[in-house]
């Protein structure tokens, strides 16, 4: 499940070990980073921690133009055993793949560069064609479906599922 509230406000410490204690084994959490908050690494690090095992892949959210200083920055300041996906709205990021791959990061929605793991965030709801793309990657894929005023992430989470079952 993304954890969209920690890109408006960082939750105390406590709120983290609650989410965790809640869900059953092998549930995990993706927590936002918003890529604005570059003075919080360190806090952000430490709190999304209490997590424990299950802490998933963090979407960092850049939707300003290509800042190589400012991915550097968050590159060089998280742990590198965190999975990382990053978010970038900008055009101006297109080509920025093969380094976050190199320091073990992804792209949001990238299925074609190295990488140890996938994030895919969509809206509409899955067809055959993104269900085998899901089913071939190699690596774990998390997918995350949103919506707007109408509820439909868990109808269209379970139809992707249904889909893959049947590939």
């Amino acid at each position: 499940m993304e954890l969209n509230t920690t890109g408006y406000r960082l939750p105390a410490e406590d709120q983290f070990r609650r989410w965790a204690d809640q869900v059953p084994d092998g549930f995990e959490f993706a927590p936002k980073l918003p890529g604005d908050r570059l003075g919080l690494l360190e806090t952000f690090e430490a709190r999304v921690r209490h997590l424990g095992d299950r802490l998933g892949p963090i979407r960092i959210s850049l939707k300003k133009a290509r800042d190589e200083g400012a991915l550097e920055l968050l590159l060089g300041s998280l742990d590198p055993s965190l999975r990382l996906a990053f978010d970038l709205d900008h055009p101006s990021w297109d080509g920025i793949e093969p380094r976050l791959s190199e320091a073990g990061a992804v792209r949001v929605g990238d299925l074609d560069h190295p990488a140890s793991f996938r994030y895919l965030r969509r809206r509409e709801a899955p067809d055959e064609a993104f269900a085998a793309a899901v089913a071939a990657a190699r690596e774990p894929v998390y997918v995350y479906f949103r919506h707007e005023d109408e509820p439909t992430a868990p109808a269209h989470a379970s139809h992707l599922l249904e889909l893959l079952r049947q590939l």
